[in-house]
């Protein structure tokens, strides 16, 4: 050890001593080693110490070897070279590579230990094949032959060593082979090393290098000689030391002298006559070096060290010198040595070169900056929640929200994909994991958040660094002391543990804490941070010793448990500035300046990587501090036992640095305080010219990062040798201003991007990363968010915390991508063939309508359940995903580098042609900002851009003479950089904007264009197509046409609507089929392109498919439009026979004798003809067509149509006029183009939707992708890609830049000159869309199978008022909804319950069907004015209570179970006369009411319910006042207080059953609370979130809260309550419960009665301070487009929603038994007993409530379908229809019908659930027929007649009448052998359609078998086929109609089953 020490002191003694400072003045001393050794190798043949040449490997420990040497302080050295091995035979061209490769691994070797070779050329054998050749060194052979290896040794070797040697040993060499009297060849050999010298510096010009020779010091006499003869850059000599006679310094002199002051290398010292306790030669030594007057560079150590034995050194003279001198020499002096010789150029220079390959690029962020979230997944609260929630940031901001990046994973890989980092730096937040801060707390969702997130970097590629503490310290370790506490050394250890645990399978890079210096000075020095304690006297110390512990536990944890099977590294970033002395010829500042570093680096880095302790420095400050201020509190800095300090000592696999700025630093005397300034006696202080920052502690200084990354490299890595990590560098600018153009960043980052690269390249520092500080502007602690650090700006005004690009953000992406400041260029980039199928065989022309027409008679007739059922599959692997966008609309640049006007430029100068003067002069600026694009297109990873070409960029007046190199650059550099991302260009080479100077000569009405367009084609496709594989001619042609010439609506605004199009669009045929020919001829071969055309198509859906003209109308449409280019281009070169006939005939009814249609030549049609390569469509929109007759005047394309197009009026609008969102019009046009012209490839290249909202464009491309889906996999459509228009918002021709006209997938601002992209929520919704490959059935879609329990409710449901009539019957009293359905206009169709279906006097049919549907019970409701007329217990009506005795008394002779209600919205009418559930007094009344009825029936009701949906009866009765009693007087109150009446007179109504009556009774009682389940609109959006939990909260949690625990939720009272104060009211609307009243109502349930039927998205709107409830509630809902609709526009089928609600329940409420008493589904118009919507709706809903049973644990008791029949529902009367038995309300006798549902719902309750079908048929599935009722299709109308019993239409008593004769006759003649064999085929075709149906077979069976046995009963066998065959009303009058017997009415009925999708 002692060895070590003084040959450390030894070395830096030599760096100060005022020898050399080099040749260059900036090379080290060399302290030399070596060589290595043949004893060295293992099993080598030879002994000995002959230096290792290379014949053998390299001694498998050469590198510890190495390891040790520079440890101990030796820098450079010796590699002698063995010529002989190099090149055995002499020459350069046949080398031995094996010992080139082994010589360049040993120089590596060296290198990365951090030792300098000295490479000596020659200093053993010359070459056998040269010596015999040429003899000694005396010929001039051998010279030049030594010269050729030289050159040979420099190539090879000379990157890798800065220091040689020509020759060891001059004197050895000039002897050698020579013989006795032979003449010496000095002169020769002189002159060799003068040409070698020469040869060598030419080859490296750079500084610090340096060559010689070497001879013995006792040749001085030759040295004269040589230095006239040779050139040197120092000489290297031999000594021989005697410790008895030597003068060491004499002899160094006397060599000094004779060179001419050479700088001298001691490069070999043999020591004689030395006894191991005579230290002489160290003593002579240290003479030599410190005199001045010698010129020493360096000594040989190793027989010094060999000698020297130190234990007992003598204090002589020279040791003495050297203790005191050691004082003065450290690091920190060296590095500044280094620098300080720079000038401001060099020191500044930015090199054009690259980084390391493996160099990685990262950014970062933190936590508590960034995720927001503070309360999800159970979150716990950090000390950083505390600062902000106490309002000690700026202006009271918090980090709440911040980011939001909890819930927006998708949006921040956005960022970094756009960036293309390919390592992201985030820490976790110990919080979010331990809410408390332990183990013991765990929380799963928190652990989830962080799961996600490294799953999904890894997923892009992107390696995760994870950093385990930064600075958000739970907020309860702090309450126990925090960081001071010791204990939390043991707590990090478990959380580190946990971490390493469940993260570390993916995460490879730790850091266990960031900047802790931050913490220990700013947490608990200064308190300006939380947790803000001031003590630096003694916490900020104990903080520091904790953190250092605890970081040390948490690497030894991985070390020991981790490591061999994670391969991670653990390290700990480190903060520290760069202290540069303010004086630097002031010995005390330049020492103040090393302080400061110990003080704020050493602190922590001392410790880890030098020796476990901290620096000397630190603590020898601290006492000299104790001894000058004895009255003062001292600082005291614990200390470590010796085990600790080995325990830290080396736990680190990488050096973190957080590096942002620099410091200049003077000595001072700091006085008494016992801060870091104070206590270190230095001052900090900026240069003013240095450029400032928003902080007011960071300054740009990047030369401070070389200098410090040297300085750590030197201070802390010499021991331990591990890369330097940079794990933060940036800078803040302010939140005002122009934010986005952040130059000043811009050059921040360069100039310390720069440094890092000097530092790597020119100083040798091994730094491994770069990461910017940070993503994305964040939460900057008590700046807030006034500070911001990042790439990408963050709106914080905006809830949806939108991400936008600035101007750095591009730069650092532009840096990654040259791996530096080298240049990137593309070579040999090709674009990627596309496959398609070339078909040649022409198509014959289409009919009139053509035979495509199946598409209508396929699709029109879909029932709207069919047409929106959403398909779940994926696209194919190689299906091409794009977006695009096109030249005029977002390139701008309209006048520059050459560019010439097109029609465009010159329409948009003109004033008032677009809103606003809009012109495309700017637009988005993309010809200047490509690399913004890049971003976008990298960042949502397409497969394909769609772009189109500037024709008059690249031809300014459209002609290739006028060619414009400038615009060919561009697109050269658009295309490559498509390439280079691997994205493949789809090129459209016109998209509107023709030349200018070609409009001049008419433009498309000009002939001549075709041969124009044709030469600017072939240019490109030459320039261009070997890397562009898909070109499209035109855009939209019929746009061109129509609206260009036409109508004159877009440039060139000619307005010729009768002739002009049909010329134009002439022209543009024949033109495309002209650069097809072009490409296909010259070409194809070559570049394996393909070409087609973008046609443009609206579907054409005729208004009534029932009317044959309609039909043909919309034939004729689809021809008109997408025809008259696909029917030439695709079909047989000529247009379609329907537009030309009617053209035609329009021109004779007008009076000409030709046609205004052109007519193509035969030549021309096989010209034309298979022109294009795919089908590529442009697709928006659908409209109705019907047949009309056009005017004949004026002539007009539009005329000669003879039809009307039409909105579909009730489906969604865009922005654009007539633009409406059809979405199922995309599968049938798919279709259509599939069976009109061959089943082509096809693109789908446009389709989007300019929206005000972007949820809209979500719905938009989920409904339309979808359609697609339908047509690739449901019917075949060979569908190769999509593209999503557009890429951004852009220019929209004559909207302009109009607000909600944009389609883009990205907002552009385009008020700002940057024109910033913002990625819109939708752009993260198509990546996904993109990433899945269409829709995958997700896991909500999956069936699962299983059982409830044995004993579980079936029911179904309904209501008084909505089923009993009577309504003013047997002494019954009036109810509000009597009053409300008699009031005007309250009810649709004026509507009443006078009679509704007449309950009141039908119990028997009520209780048979309630049989029939064999449920355990049945939910009714008592009216309570039929029981208590006027609402009192004065009076009881006992004919009214009767009627309930008799229901409840027939329900339980038939084993069902009445399950009552108390109260369904039927108020006595008396009672809301007084004041109603506004008055309190309501509460005792209801209470009496349910007295009675508990008394009355209670003995055989065994199920209550209190209320039915409070929630409706408060908001629909006094907010929205569409329900009685209509009260919408005050909004903001009355339904909070009917709320609390409600919720009081439920508990008192609880109380009164079980004080009197639950012991007795033994029944169960709670209340009906209805809920929707609420989805966030947009789940990445933390406002959304909120919004969708604020419903639920007003929805369930309002009556439910209460109920289940005792009070309105404290969140609903504190919103309230804050409202109402803000609206100026003095206290909260909503009343308050007293102590006695919580008590009274809390538990008041034995139950959860929910009613569900179906979910919503919620989403954040601002109402202000609005008083109202709607308001209050915080949030709006709507609908996915995607969700199937129903009879009632408030209710969409969203089955996943009820068994998330129902896992709410459990979680929120401790899963209390909750039954469900109403779920149910409804349809409107026209009557149709088969009801698959309803089959679909039970099925898939009752599903979601078996897993929440099964898979959620939900204790779920019931199930209840709402509702057993159709019933008056409420305000829109009987025009919905929820039942599953079919009620004829404009029938007197309200017969009960049953739909299909029926039979379904009942095999569910047979079943008990759902029998796993992979089991076979479950006897369940069997039912007793009389258990089913088969349905008709029949409508039903008012035009009725009675038939067999049942009211049918006409048409339907004429089939069954005919029918009936039928089966009579068949009777008669005894045929009955036909019937069975017709049966049976029938029961075969059933068996295949319906799948393990043995419901339906048995049933038909039955059927069957009565009508042939029973030939009196054929009435009723009649009947059944008509109420059990789906649709066979319409099948018979088919079979009628075409009389094609029995086997065509069973097809058609197979038909009719397979449409509607029946699944049983």
């Amino acid at each position: 050890m002692k060895k070590l020490l003084w040959t450390v002191c030894l070395h830096i003694l030599c760096l100060y001593s005022g020898g050399w400072s080099g040749v260059n003045g900036q090379e080290d001393f060399m302290l030399l080693e070596g060589p290595l050794t043949e004893q060295l190798v293992k099993h080598s043949d030879r002994g000995g110490n002959d230096a290792f040449d290379c014949s053998h490997p390299i001694p498998a420990g050469s590198k510890l070897y190495f390891e040790h040497l520079q440890s101990i302080g030796v820098t450079h050295f010796k590699v002698p070279l063995s010529w002989a091995q190099l090149l055995p035979v002499g020459h350069p061209s046949q080398p031995q590579q094996a010992v080139v490769k082994c010589y360049q691994i040993l120089l590596q070797q060296l290198l990365d230990v951090g030792l300098q070779p000295l490479v000596i050329l020659h200093g053993s054998t010359v070459p056998q094949s040269l010596r015999s050749r040429f003899g000694g060194w005396e010929s001039q052979g051998l010279l030049e032959a030594f010269q050729q290896y030289a050159e040979f040794a420099f190539q090879e070797f000379g990157g890798l060593a800065h220091s040689w040697v020509t020759l060891s040993d001059l004197d050895e060499v000039w002897h050698d082979g020579q013989a006795a009297n032979a003449p010496t060849p000095l002169q020769n050999i002189l002159k060799l090393n003068r040409n070698i010298h020469q040869i060598y510096h030419q080859h490296f010009p750079g500084k610090g290098r340096r060559l010689s020779l070497g001879l013995k010091a006792t040749d001085a006499a030759t040295l004269s000689h040589i230095k006239a003869s040779t050139s040197l850059d120092f000489l290297s000599v031999h000594i021989e030391y005697n410790c008895a006679s030597s003068n060491l310094a004499q002899e160094l002199r006397s060599l000094q002298t004779s060179t001419g002051n050479l700088p001298v290398l001691i490069y070999k010292m043999n020591v004689h006559d030395c006894s191991h306790s005579n230290h002489q030669v160290l003593g002579d030594l240290l003479h030599v070096l410190k005199d001045n007057g010698l010129n020493i560079m360096g000594c040989d150590m190793k027989d010094v060290l060999s000698k020297l034995d130190v234990q007992d050194a003598p204090a002589s003279s020279g040791i003495a010198d050297f203790k005191r001198m050691t004082g003065f020499s450290n690091s920190y002096q060296k590095i500044r040595q280094m620098f300080e010789a720079q000038t401001t150029e060099e020191r500044d220079l930015v090199l054009a070169e690259s980084f390391p390959s493996d160099f990685q690029w990262a950014t970062s962020t933190e936590s508590f900056k960034v995720e927001g979230g503070w309360l999800e997944g159970g979150k716990g609260e950090t000390i950083w929640d505390r600062f902000g929630h106490d309002g000690l940031a700026f202006e009271n901001q918090t980090a709440d929200l911040a980011c939001d990046s909890y819930n927006k994973v998708v949006y921040d890989l956005y960022l970094l994909r756009g960036l293309q980092v390919k390592t992201y730096q985030f820490s976790i937040s110990r919080a979010r994991i331990f809410p408390t801060g332990h183990r013991g707390s765990q929380s799963e969702k928190g652990a989830l958040y962080y799961d996600k997130l490294i799953n999904a970097l890894i997923e892009y590629g992107i390696q995760p660094v994870a950093t385990l503490y930064h600075w958000d310290l739970p907020q309860a370790l702090q309450n126990s002391g925090g960081w001071t506490n010791p204990a939390i050394v043991e707590a990090f250890k478990d959380y580190a543990d946990f971490c390493f645990s469940r993260f570390g399978e993916r995460v490879k890079t730790w850091n266990t804490f960031s900047s802790p210096w931050v913490v220990s000075h700013a947490g608990y020095g200064t308190g300006e941070h939380p947790p803000g304690v001031k003590d630096h006297a003694v916490a900020s110390y104990q903080v520091t010793h904790n953190i250092l512990k605890s970081h040390a536990e948490a690497w030894h944890v991985y070390n020991d448990k981790y490591r061999n099977t994670q391969g991670g590294k653990v390290g700990i970033a480190l903060n520290s500035d760069w202290a540069e002395p303010m004086n630097k010829s002031r010995p005390e500042d330049v020492a103040a300046a090393d302080r400061y570093l110990q003080f704020m680096l050493g602190w922590f880095a001392h410790p880890i990587f030098v020796n476990g302790d901290y620096p000397a420095s630190l603590k020898t400050q601290i006492e000299k501090k104790k001894n000058e201020c004895p009255s003062s509190v001292p600082a005291i800095l614990p200390a470590f036992t010796a085990e600790e300090s080995k325990r830290i000592q080396g736990t680190a696999d990488f050096f973190g640095l957080n590096h942002y700025t620099s410091r200049l630093v003077n000595s001072s005397k700091g006085g008494c305080n016992p801060g870091p300034m104070e206590v270190g006696d230095f001052q900090a202080h900026v240069d003013p010219t240095w450029p400032s920052t928003a902080s007011d502690w960071i300054y740009s200084v990047p030369w401070g990062l070389r200098s410090l990354l040297k300085y750590i490299s030197t201070e802390y890595l010499n021991t331990t040798k591990v890369p330097i990590y940079i794990t933060g560098n940036g800078m803040p600018t302010e939140y005002s201003g122009d934010s986005l153009n952040d130059t000043s960043r811009v050059e921040y980052m360069r100039g310390y991007i720069s440094e890092t690269l000097q530092a790597i390249t020119m100083d040798g520092v091994d730094v491994r990363r770069f990461t910017v500080q940070s993503l994305m502007d964040g939460f900057e602690g008590k700046q807030g968010y006034s500070q911001r650090f990042g790439l990408h700006h963050v709106n914080f005004q905006n809830g949806g915390r939108s991400r936008t690009p600035k101007q750095s953000a591009y730069f650092f992406s532009q840096v990654i991508k040259q791996n530096g400041f080298g240049s990137s260029k593309y070579n040999g980039l090709r674009g990627l063939e596309i496959p398609f199928t070339r078909r040649s065989i022409t198509l014959p022309p289409s009919e009139v309508p053509s035979k495509s027409k199946v598409i209508w008679e396929k699709f029109s007739r879909q029932s709207k359940f069919d047409t929106q059922m959403y398909h779940y599959g994926t696209f194919p692997q190689d299906f091409s995903w794009g977006v695009s966008s096109s030249a005029y609309q977002i390139e701008g640049g309209w006048n520059a580098d050459g560019k010439g006007p097109s029609v465009w430029d010159t329409f948009t100068q003109k004033p008032g042609n677009t809103p606003d003067n809009a012109t495309g002069n700017v637009a988005c600026d993309s010809y200047n900002r490509l690399e913004e694009d890049f971003y976008m297109l990298r960042a949502l990873r397409v497969k394909s851009y769609r772009f189109s070409l500037s024709w008059s960029r690249i031809f300014p007046d459209g002609r290739r003479t006028s060619l414009n190199q400038k615009g060919v650059d561009y697109y050269n550099k658009l295309i490559d950089g498509l390439l280079a991302h691997n994205i493949t260009p789809m090129v459209t080479l016109y998209h509107w904007d023709l030349p200018q100077a070609l409009q001049d000569l008419g433009g498309w009405d000009n002939v001549q264009m075709i041969d124009i367009f044709n030469d600017f084609c072939d240019f490109c496709f030459a320039t261009f197509g070997n890397r562009v594989k898909f070109w499209i001619t035109f855009n939209q042609p019929h746009t061109i046409a129509w609206l260009g010439y036409g109508l004159g609506q877009i440039p060139p605004n000619v307005m010729d609507p009768g002739t002009a199009p049909y010329k134009v669009a002439h022209n543009l045929i024949k033109a495309h089929a002209t650069a097809y020919h072009t490409y296909d001829d010259k070409y194809r071969s070559s570049q394996s392109g393909l070409v087609s055309i973008a046609l443009n198509a609206d579907w054409a859906e005729p208004k009534d498919v029932n009317v044959p003209r309609d039909i043909v109308a919309a034939d004729r449409a689809l021809q008109f439009q997408l025809g008259w280019f696909a029917h030439p281009i695709f079909k047989n070169g000529d247009y379609p026979d329907a537009m030309k006939w009617q053209v035609r005939q329009k021109c004779e009814l007008q009076g000409q004798s030709d046609s205004r249609l052109p007519s193509f030549t035969e030549e021309e049609k096989n010209f034309i003809k298979g022109t294009a390569d795919v089908f590529c469509l442009n697709h928006h929109t659908t409209k109705t067509v019907s047949h009309i007759t056009g005017p004949l005047s004026p002539e007009s394309y539009q005329h000669d149509w003879d039809f009307l197009e039409e909105e579909l009026i009730e489906l969604p609008t865009t922005s654009v006029p007539n633009q409406r969102a059809v979405s199922w019009g995309m599968r049938r046009l798919l279709n259509w183009i599939k069976e009109e012209y061959g089943d082509p490839d096809i693109y789908i290249t446009e389709n989007g939707a300019a929206v005000m909202y972007d949820a809209e464009r979500v719905f938009h491309y989920k409904t339309y992708i979808d359609e697609a889906l339908k047509a690739y996999e449901l019917d075949g459509v060979r569908l190769k890609g999509y593209i999503a228009t557009s890429l951004m918002d852009s220019f929209e021709w004559l909207y302009g830049y109009r607000s909600g006209f944009g389609f883009g997938l990205h907002q552009v601002d385009f008020n700002n000159p940057n024109r910033p992209r913002t990625p819109r929520y939708s752009a993260h919704v198509y990546h996904q869309i993109m990433k899945d490959n269409g829709f995958p059935e997700t896991y909500d879609e999956k069936m699962i199978y299983g059982q409830f329990p044995k004993d579980f409710i079936w029911s179904s449901a309904t209501a008084s008022y909505q089923v009993e009539g009577a309504w003013r019957a047997d002494g019954k009293g009036l109810n509000i909804w009597d009053q409300f359905s008699h009031t005007p206009n309250k009810l649709l169709n004026h509507d009443t319950g006078d009679i509704a279906c007449d309950s009141y006097n039908k119990l028997e049919e009520d209780i048979a069907i309630l049989k029939q549907l064999k449920v355990s019970h049945y939910r009714f409701s008592i009216s309570w004015a039929r029981v208590l007329p006027d609402g009192t217990t004065s009076h009881i009506n006992e004919a009214g209570l009767n009627y309930y005795n008799r229901l409840v008394d027939a329900l339980v002779a038939v084993n069902i179970q009445p399950q009552v209600t108390l109260y369904h919205w039927d108020l006595p009418q008396a009672l809301q006369e007084t004041g109603g559930w506004l008055n309190e007094t309501i509460v005792a009344r209801f209470r009496d009411y349910a007295d009675v009825i508990f008394g009355s029936l209670g003995d055989r009701v065994k199920l209550w319910i209190t209320f039915n949906e409070p929630y409706i009866m408060a908001v629909l009765g006094y907010v929205t006042a569409v329900h009685a009693p209509g009260d919408s007087s005050r909004p903001d109150l009355h339904a909070y207080i009917v709320g609390h009446n409600i919720i009081k007179s439920h508990a008192e109504a609880y109380h009164v059953y079980n004080d009197k009556y639950r012991a007795k009774q033994n029944g169960m009682i709670s209340i009906t609370v209805n809920s929707d389940w609420a989805e966030p609109r947009n789940p990445n959006k933390q406002e959304d979130i909120d919004a969708a939990r604020h419903v639920l909260r007003w929805y369930l949690g309002w009556f439910a809260h209460p109920i289940f625990k005792g009070d309105y939720d404290e969140m609903f009272k504190r919103i309230i309550r804050e409202r109402s104060l803000a609206g100026g009211l003095p206290k909260s609307r909503l009343p308050e419960f007293t102590p006695e009243e919580i008590k009274r109502i809390n538990g008041t349930y034995d139950y959860f009665g929910l009613n569900h039927y179906c979910s919503y998205l919620a989403f954040y709107v601002d109402h202000g301070n609005t008083q109202h409830l709607l308001a209050d509630r915080g949030g709006e809902v709507t609908s996915d487009r995607t969700w199937l609709e129903t009879g009632s526009s408030w209710l969409r089928i969203t089955p996943f929603g009820l068994r998330r609600l129902l896992r709410f329940i459990k979680e929120e409420f401790g899963n209390p038994p909750i039954i469900i008493t109403e779920n149910g589904v409804s349809e409107r118009g026209p009557v149709d007993l088969n009801d698959p919507h309803r089959i679909y709706y039970y099925k898939h809903y009752i599903n979601q409530v078996l897993k929440a049973y099964l898979l959620d644990g939900v204790d779920i008791r019931g199930y209840t379908a709402w509702s057993l029949m159709d019933n008056l529902e409420w305000a829109v009367g009987y025009s919905e229809r929820f039942g599953l038995f079919y009620v004829n309300h404009s029938d007197p006798n309200r017969p009960r019908v049953a739909k299909n549902s029926v039979s379904f719902y009942n095999s569910i309750i047979s079943c008990n659930g759902f029998p796993d079908p992979a089991l076979g048929p479950h006897d369940c599935l069997n039912p007793d027929p009389e258990a089913t009722s088969a349905a008709t299709s029949t409508p039903v109308t008012d035009n009725a007649v009675k038939f067999l019993g049942m009211k049918l239409s006409i048409s339907d008593a004429e089939t069954g009448l005919t029918t009936t004769f039928a089966l009579l006759i068949v009777a008669v003649f005894g045929v009955w052998a036909n019937v069975f064999k017709n049966c049976c085929v029938m029961l075969q075709v059933w068996a295949n359609v319906f799948k393990n149906c043995c419901i339906m077979l048995q049933v038909w069976a039955c059927v069957f078998k009565n009508c042939c046995i029973m030939l009196p009963g054929v009435g009723k066998c009649v009947q059944k086929l008509l109420r059990h065959a789906a649709g066979v009303g319409k099948c018979v009058q088919k079979l009628l109609r075409h009389a094609a017997g029995v086997g065509k009415c069973v097809q058609k009925l197979l038909h009719k089953a397979t449409e509607h999708r029946v699944d049983y």
